[in-house]
Formats: C-alpha cells, sequence, structure tokens
C-alpha cells in the first residue's frame, strides 16, 4: 500500500516537471512583431511563418527568428554629373523616392531573399544605383523645357521605369519626387528670364488695357450722368412751364371773378341810388304838392303838412338805411368769397409748388444715384489700376522717411553738440520773423496823420518805435512765462555777463535750456 503511494507522488511529480518545462519554453520562445516590422520564424517546417504586427511562439534551439524592414525609406537619388536630355542639354537633378518592402505573400518572400535583417541604410544603399540608372535612362528620353515646366510627369516615367525594376526585388515606389534641376549652360534661367518679360508684357498690355475700360467707363458714367440730367431738367422745365400755365389760368379766373364782383357791385351802388333820387324826386313833388296846398289852406292845415313831412322823411331814412345795409351785406359776401378763392388759388399753387420740388429731388436723387454707381465703379477699376504704383510709392515713401528720420537724429545731435551756439543761432533767425509779424498790421494802413499828444516830439518817433517797443514787451512777457531771458542769452558771452553779472547758458541732457544769473537774481 505504501508503494502505491509513493508512485503516484512521483507520477505526479514527473507531470509537473514536465509541464514546467513546456511552459518556460513557451514563455522563452513568445515573439511578437510590430506593424513596421515581419519576423520571419523558420526551423521546423518547410515554409516559414511570417509575423506582420502579431505574436506568435518561437521554439528555442529548434526554430530561429529573422527581421524584415517593412517601414517607408528614403533615398535620395542624384545623376552625380550632367546627363544630357533629348535636346542634347546636360542637367543634373536631385530627387527623393520614398519606397518600402511589399508585404504581400509573393512580394514579401522575394524580400526576403534581397533584404533580410538588413538596416534601412543598407536597403536605401542597395537600391540607389537602380533608381539613378532609371533616372538617367529617362532623362534621355525628355527635352529640357518638358522637364523642367512638368517635373510631376517626369517623376511619374522614373517610378514607372524603375517599379519594373524593383518588383524583382520585392520593392514598392510610393512616390519620386523631383528636389532640383540645373543645366550645364544656364538655360533654365534664361528660360525664365525669357517668361519674366512675357509676364511683363502682359502686366502691362493687362494694365493697359484696364485703364482703357476705366476711361471707356468714366465716359460712359459721365454720359449716363448729363443724359438723366438733361431729363431731369427737362422735366423740371415741363413741370415748371405747366405750373406757369396753371398760375396763368387760375389768374385769369380770380381776374375774371374780380371783374363780376365789381360790375355786379356797381351795379348794385347804381340801381341804390337810382332808387334813393326816385324816392328823393317823389319826396320833392309830394312836398311841393303839399306846399301848394298848404298855400291855399290855411294855419290848420301846416300842423298836417309838417306831419306828412316828417313822415315821408322818415319812411325815406327807413328806405335808405335798408338799402345800406344790403349793399354791405352784398359787400361782405363779395369779399368773403373772394378771401376763399384766393385761399383755395394759393393752396392750389402750394399744392403744385411742393409735386415740382418732390419730382425735382427725385430726379436729383436719381441722378446723384446714377453718378455714385459710375464714380464707385471707376474708382473700383482706378484702385486695381493704382494698386502697383501704390506699392512702389509706399517702398520709396519708406525710404524718404528713414532718410529724414536720420537727417533729425543727426540734426538734434548737432543741436546738443553745440548746445549756446546753436540756441543763440536760433534765436538771432527768429528775432526778425518776430519783427517782421509785429509789424505785419502796419502794411494794411493807407494813410498816416501824425498829431501831437502834448507829450513833446512831432509823434514820428513814436510811430518809428512801435515795432521796438512790442518787440521788447514780447521778449520780456517770455521770460515771465518761461523764465528764459532772451536778452541775458544773447549777451551770455560777453565780457559783462562772466564776469560782473556771472550768466550763462546750458542744456541739460532733455534738450531744455536754462539761465544761470548771480545769486540774488538767479532763475531757473
Amino acid at each position: 500500500m505504501g508503494f502505491i503511494t509513493e508512485h503516484t507522488g512521483l507520477t505526479i511529480g514527473l507531470i509537473a516537471g514536465a509541464a514546467a518545462i513546456v511552459i518556460a519554453i513557451l514563455v522563452s520562445g513568445y515573439v511578437k512583431a510590430p506593424p513596421d516590422k515581419a519576423y520571419i520564424i523558420s526551423g521546423i517546417k518547410k515554409a516559414p511563418k511570417i509575423l506582420i504586427g502579431r505574436a506568435g511562439i518561437k521554439l528555442p534551439f529548434l526554430e530561429r527568428k529573422d527581421t524584415l524592414v517593412l517601414k517607408q525609406i528614403s533615398i535620395d537619388i542624384k545623376t552625380n554629373g550632367y546627363v544630357p536630355t533629348l535636346d542634347f542639354i546636360g542637367v543634373d537633378i536631385d530627387a527623393v523616392a520614398k519606397i518600402r518592402l511589399k508585404t504581400d505573400p509573393d512580394g514579401i518572400k522575394i524580400a526576403m531573399k534581397n533584404f533580410l535583417n538588413m538596416s534601412e541604410e543598407a536597403i536605401a544603399l542597395a537600391l540607389t544605383d537602380s533608381l539613378q540608372g532609371n533616372m538617367r535612362e529617362i532623362i534621355g528620353t525628355v527635352k529640357l523645357k518638358e522637364l523642367n515646366t512638368d517635373r510631376k510627369k517626369f517623376g511619374d516615367e522614373v517610378q514607372e521605369k524603375a517599379q519594373t525594376d524593383m518588383n524583382a526585388l520585392g520593392v514598392e515606389i510610393i512616390s519620386c519626387n523631383i528636389q532640383k534641376i540645373e543645366d550645364e549652360k544656364g538655360l533654365i534661367v534664361a528660360l525664365g528670364q525669357d517668361n519674366m518679360s512675357q509676364i511683363q508684357k502682359d502686366a502691362s498690355i493687362a494694365k493697359a488695357q484696364a485703364e482703357r475700360d476705366v476711361a471707356i467707363a468714366e465716359a460712359e458714367a459721365k454720359r449716363m450722368a448729363n443724359e438723366a440730367q438733361v431729363a431731369a431738367q427737362s422735366e423740371i422745365a415741363s413741370r415748371r412751364n405747366e405750373l406757369r400755365i396753371r398760375e396763368a389760368e387760375l389768374k385769369r379766373e380770380s381776374d375774371i371773378k374780380q371783374a363780376e364782383a365789381d360790375a355786379a357791385y356797381e351795379i348794385q351802388q347804381q340801381e341804390q341810388r337810382k332808387t334813393i333820387e326816385v324816392t328823393t324826386a317823389n319826396a320833392n313833388i309830394a312836398r311841393q304838392e303839399r306846399e301848394i296846398e298848404l298855400k291855399r289852406k290855411d294855419v290848420e292845415v301846416t300842423e298836417q303838412t309838417l306831419e306828412a313831412e316828417i313822415k315821408k322823411k322818415a319812411e325815406a331814412d327807413k328806405f335808405a338805411r335798408q338799402q345800406k345795409a344790403e349793399a354791405e351785406l352784398f359787400e361782405r359776401q363779395r369779399k368773403a368769397e373772394a378771401e376763399q378763392f384766393e385761399r383755395e388759388k394759393a393752396a392750389e399753387i402750394r399744392r403744385i409748388h411742393a409735386e415740382a420740388e418732390k419730382f425735382e429731388r427725385e430726379k436729383e436723387a436719381e441722378a446723384q444715384r446714377v453718378q455714385a454707381e459710375a464714380a464707385k465703379y471707376a474708382k473700383m477699376q482706378e484702385a486695381e489700376g493704382i494698386k502697383a504704383v501704390g506699392e512702389a510709392e509706399a517702398a520709396a515713401i519708406e525710404a524718404r522717411g528713414i532718410a529724414e528720420a536720420e537727417a533729425l537724429e543727426k540734426k538734434a545731435e548737432a543741436m546738443k553738440k553745440y548746445g549756446q551756439a546753436a540756441m543763440i543761432e536760433m534765436i538771432v533767425k527768429a528775432l526778425p520773423e518776430m519783427a517782421a509779424s509785429i509789424a505785419k498790421p502796419l502794411e494794411s494802413i493807407d494813410k498816416v496823420t501824425i498829431i501831437d499828444g502834448g507829450r513833446g516830439g512831432s509823434g514820428v518817433d513814436t510811430m518809428g518805435s512801435y515795432v521796438p517797443s512790442v518787440l521788447a514787451r514780447t521778449i520780456e512777457t517770455m521770460k515771465e512765462v518761461t523764465g528764459l531771458d532772451l536778452v541775458d542769452i544773447m549777451k551770455a558771452g560777453t565780457y559783462d555777463a562772466k564776469v560782473n553779472r556771472n550768466v550763462t547758458v546750458q542744456g541739460d541732457p532733455s534738450g531744455a535750456v536754462k539761465t544761470v544769473l548771480e545769486p540774488e537774481t538767479a532763475v531757473e
């Protein structure tokens, strides 16, 4: 029983040891390939196992692991000398090709035979000669101008030509770009100069055409504006003519109404006068008849006669008052009608004037709009034409500004260097201008009459001392306001100023001027 137990424990130990050995072998043989490399596991199987971006197991001592670079590789391709083109012009070309090893089943097998365990530099060095040879062959099939103007086409042809040879090596050409082209005789530069001359010629022609278009546009705009203005003026003249005709018609109607009213008033007055005269005549006749009757009668009839006269006179006065009231009422009605007509006529005239002014404003606004559009178009065309001139003028203005700034800086340094002498020179130059400004008002005097003021002299001395006295007061006022005494500055170099009065003129770094006097009168 004990033997069986011992045998079972031994078996379990052997199995555990074997399992540990297997696990150790698997762990030590575990490999994982990155995406830019291929691990080739070979040894046991006839066909190698290829790992790209995945993991696998390599049996220690039984299999081996090899590496194949799959990342993109740049190869510098140079002709290393001048190679003649189709038109027999030697060119030196520098290009860059981007390649990588193929990863398809057939391509990677070919690449494994040629580039296994090789570094990027070694692969690039191995392919450089082949790519350079293909580029030299393509150079001999194209002309210089085509080579320079269509570099992409040339690069595609080199890539297509070289790809045939690269397929046999398991290599894929991703791109081929031309970096530099130089010719042996400098013809590319000459072609560029010729092209530049043509571009300048085209630019000059385009500028001339633009200026012509601007001139045409300005002329057309002026023509349209002139036509609009003429049409507006014609319409305004027509409206004004209609207004004058309407005013004349209204005046004629007003005159007719006024004449009718005046005639009616005159007729009414005549009728009233006729009625009054008839009434008066009848009254006179009746009065005379009464007088005759009174003459035949005695005193008792006199009372009746007087009573009849008073009654007739009252009736006549009453009738006269009635006629006068009717005439005044008619006159008031006539005036009211005339005033109403005048108001209606004035309102009609104002309405016509308002319509005419509104029409004028609309036409003027239309003309201004047309002129504004024409001016805008002309300005846009002019702006395009003068843009190049503006850029050149900007450069000239910048250079001129730099020169003026340097001149001002040198002038400031000279002023700072010479100090007192320069300041005195400026003051001396400014005094004639100050005197001229003070004497300027005297130029407008046409005639001078000198009257003795009672203080002695003839008055001529007062007229002559006007400019010096005003100039002296100006210098004194400047001294009171700024503390700068021009007289002391002018005399700063004299013996009296330096020895007796101790007057000096100093300049500080900020450019200010200081006048230093003797201690008891010093002013800064």
